[in-house]
């Protein structure tokens, strides 16, 4: 392509107005802010998650912005933003862009609670337009590659989302805003091996993209230059990053809507992949066709026949001794607790329920088959197929996610979900005060006091 895709994102970010933005739009930039507020404080209970706030700590306290879920305490700019998207991220609750793979407010969330609080205070409608920019932007380098994940898309592209939402807040120079765009190429990382292994590693990876792009935009203050075509260069993200690019078609689609409105509610804390199996286990369960609790006992095996992505992904076997971040990535665990206790909450990662043996055993009955489908971004169709020790056999068709564009939460659902994140953290009593600062937000002066004065960070 002629155009330097650099550009097409920067001046797309500096360009939008809250007032032009659709009404849908607007609408999805407040659920998503609220739905990860609420994941965010009920990351200060995530594993590791106190591990990580003491070693931000080590770096300096007193700092200028809050923690999610952590009252009172304040933390250098940089080191606030990546304690909070690890938090975001760290139970695999934040939302998602399916098509593109991406978790895209964890990153960008973080980021601009982080500058929000380090410079002029920014109103709620400057705050909600750069959600906006920053997810465009993001999802546009995800949906840009057609191919299998090499390396851990909401890190890597997402520190160019948290760069464009940041130039956006604070209307940056566009020549200022392109370099801090270059420096994120700088400063991108993030790989997929810690998704294979299961590891904690993968909210760092995040957490280290919010962070860093603070970094890029404070070297572009100081006046040093970034690479020029960070995307499309000879060594840039794409070359690097993703086996190969399309995006003309990519940024053609920042002309049809925003993507924020594509964005996809986790009505489970797991893996993306693994919703459908969820879904499908309790429609069995409901239907009488497989007996759920208290053991399943008449399952002889399950089988979720679903594109390659979902095996990639979830398709990994329960074993002894899980890491949390494991068992979220694991449907046979998800689908066995699921059968025990008719869901998966917030609750069902702590260590009694990871080495329990009747969820170990049920799980052992359950294997995920990848399918011939050739989108390999694709999360659906699937079929579920259930067989019993009395011979008989049972399917269920999973057509959409849960969550999805297609079949989104209703408004109570999505409060439920709320409600349930602070619970976790024992912050259930803000959960009116975040309902009704979110909104209110589009009308504040002061974003991140209105947040503060919630209760949902210091």
């Amino acid at each position: 392509m002629n155009e330097n895709p650099a550009e097409v994102l920067i001046d797309h970010a500096l360009s939008l107005r809250w007032e032009a933005i659709p009404g849908a739009a607007r609408e999805r930039a407040s659920v998503f802010l609220h739905d990860s507020l609420a994941v965010g404080v009920a990351g200060r209970n995530a594993a590791h998650a106190d591990g990580v706030l003491e070693m931000a700590k080590g770096w300096g306290e007193g700092g200028a912005a809050g923690v999610l879920g952590r009252p009172g305490l304040r933390l250098p700019a940089a080191s606030a933003a990546f304690v909070n998207a690890f938090q975001i991220h760290g139970q695999e609750y934040d939302c998602v862009h399916e098509p593109a793979v991406l978790h895209p407010m964890a990153t960008v969330l973080a980021a601009l609670l982080a500058e929000a609080e380090r410079g002029a205070p920014v109103s709620g409608e400057q705050f909600l337009t750069a959600i906006v920019a920053g997810v465009d932007v993001a999802v546009t380098l995800g949906i840009a590659a057609p191919d299998a994940l090499r390396f851990f898309r909401p890190a890597t592209a997402g520190i160019f989302g948290c760069v464009a939402a940041i130039a956006s807040l604070r209307a940056m120079p566009r020549v200022m805003a392109l370099d801090a765009f270059g420096h994120a190429l700088a400063l991108a990382s993030g790989t997929m091996q810690a998704h294979v292994e299961g590891k904690p590693a993968l909210p760092v990876q995040v957490a280290g993209a919010a962070r860093s792009s603070l970094v890029a935009i404070d070297l572009a203050h100081a006046g040093m230059p970034g690479v020029e075509h960070p995307l499309d260069g000879p060594f840039g993200y794409f070359a690097l990053m993703e086996k190969r690019e399309e995006l003309g078609a990519a940024l053609a689609r920042l002309q049809q809507g925003h993507r924020i409105t594509e964005v996809s509610w986790k009505p489970f804390p797991t893996g993306r992949a693994g919703h459908g199996g969820i879904v499908a286990v309790q429609r069995l369960i409901e239907r009488g066709l497989i007996a759920g609790a208290p053991g399943a006992e008449g399952l002889e095996s399950l089988e979720y026949h679903a594109p390659p992505l979902i095996h990639r992904l979830v398709g990994r076997p329960a074993k002894a001794a899980m890491e949390p971040g494991y068992a979220r990535l694991c449907l046979p665990f998800l689908a066995a607790v699921t059968l025990l206790r008719g869901t998966v909450s917030l609750g069902d990662f702590q260590r009694e329920t990871l080495d329990d043996p009747q969820i170990l055993a049920l799980a052992a009955r359950i294997r995920v088959v990848a399918d011939d489908n050739p989108d390999l971004a694709a999360f659906v169709p699937a079929r579920a197929v259930a067989r019993t020790r009395d011979g008989r056999e049972w399917t269920e068709d999973v057509a959409a996610q849960f969550g999805s564009p297609e079949w989104p939460l209703s408004g109570a659902e999505h409060l439920a979900k709320a409600r349930a994140c602070l619970a976790f953290a024992g912050l259930e009593h803000l959960h009116e005060a975040l309902a009704e600062a979110i909104a209110d937000m589009p009308g504040s002066a002061d974003a991140v006091a209105l947040l503060r004065d919630a209760g949902v960070m210091g």
